[in-house]
């Protein structure tokens, strides 16, 4: 791929197929062999959040260029594996994956009225994907008794210079009672330990759930997240502890956002890279830069003009770009799209 190639694309999960009404909900990691996966909420029977619902995942060796077959990393068994969130640790090679569960019959609405369950779990693999280990329960370790509602990711987590693992999440606190009222908010799970234990860190502002994280130069965490409050742009918040805490909250106005999930990866320095559905509709899935931390933001360039919603992005070992993203013609969950571009494509200003 030359430095100013346009991406190539290719559909790597579609609807329909394999079994599956509908994929959804993408996240990608490199892993330290250099294996990419990508990761993904295969749903049964509908395109519902709640259902019958894996995690499945394909594999590439080679940058993307090519995958192997599709296969289930977690079986939802009836009901809701889902929110998949990723991680790999540097140093010991293993890849940390983060999701909820909740009852095919126990809703988002019901679970914020406190009539219903949602539990948060973890699964590990050690050989790049191939195998994962027997999940285990995390809800006593990261979900304080007054959240209803609870989601990890989705998309990337992070791994920061010292070391220390951070998952991007959020939870609902049950005040009312009520999934309209009831405020969503953006947070952090750490691990100092390689992931053998795990703790909450920082929340951010209220108004915020689905979230994504990097650090910048000078150490700072900078979250980008949705934003619930009506406004139709993206909110952000730093933390100058590796996440124990947030602060510096704000709203980019430059980055519209129709209130869904988007992606942010740091590719050195202060320069960051976002993708998300750049209009106040679910479409027009757009990659943007920037050169400063997040204080300014690129035009960018559209990936897909027609519907779309969620993506991930990642850095390729050959030093290109992926994201892959909800797409389609009619409806914006007919495909995951995979795309590869390099940096240079994407305009800096």
């Amino acid at each position: 791929m030359t430095a100013e190639a346009g991406p190539i694309q290719t559909d790597l999960f579609t609807s329909g197929t394999l079994g599956y009404h509908t994929f959804r909900i993408p996240a990608l990691v490199v892993t330290t062999r250099r294996t990419l996966l990508a990761i993904a909420e295969g749903r049964r029977n509908s395109q519902h959040d709640t259902g019958d619902i894996d995690l499945v995942l394909r594999r590439s060796h080679d940058n993307g260029v090519a995958f192997d077959a599709m296969r289930v990393a977690v079986a939802g068994e009836g009901n809701v594996a889902g929110n998949p969130a990723p991680v790999v640790d540097a140093v010991t090679g293993t890849i940390w994956l983060w999701f909820c569960r909740n009852n095919a019959d126990g809703p988002e609405t019901l679970i914020c009225a406190g009539e219903a369950p949602r539990t948060v779990w973890l699964t590990s693999s050690d050989d790049d994907g191939e195998t994962w280990a027997e999940p285990r329960e995390m809800t006593d370790v990261v979900k304080l008794p007054e959240w209803t509602w609870y989601g990890t990711g989705p998309g990337h987590g992070l791994q920061l210079a010292s070391g220390r693992l951070l998952i991007p999440s959020y939870h609902v606190v049950g005040q009312n009672f009520d999934r309209a009222t009831d405020p969503y908010i953006s947070h952090a799970i750490l691990s100092d330990d390689h992931g053998e234990t795990w703790r909450l860190g920082g929340e951010a502002q209220p108004g915020t759930n689905e979230c994504m994280a990097t650090q910048l130069a000078d150490g700072r965490v900078y979250l980008n997240e949705r934003n619930y409050l009506g406004e139709y742009r993206r909110a952000f918040a730093m933390s100058h502890d590796e996440g124990e805490s947030f602060d510096a909250f704000g709203w980019h106005d430059e980055l519209i956002d129709p209130v869904c999930q988007a992606a942010v990866l740091g590719v050195g320095g202060d320069r960051l890279v976002f993708s998300n559905a750049a209009s106040r509709a679910r479409e027009r899935l757009t990659v943007r830069t920037s050169a400063d931390g997040g204080e300014t933001w690129s035009r960018g360039r559209v990936l897909h003009d027609g519907r779309a919603a969620y993506s991930d992005l990642c850095e390729l070992p050959d030093g290109t770009l992926g994201c892959l993203y909800e797409a389609g013609s009619e409806g914006e969950y007919e495909h995951l799209r995979w795309a590869r571009f390099s940096l240079d494509w994407l305009p800096s200003g």
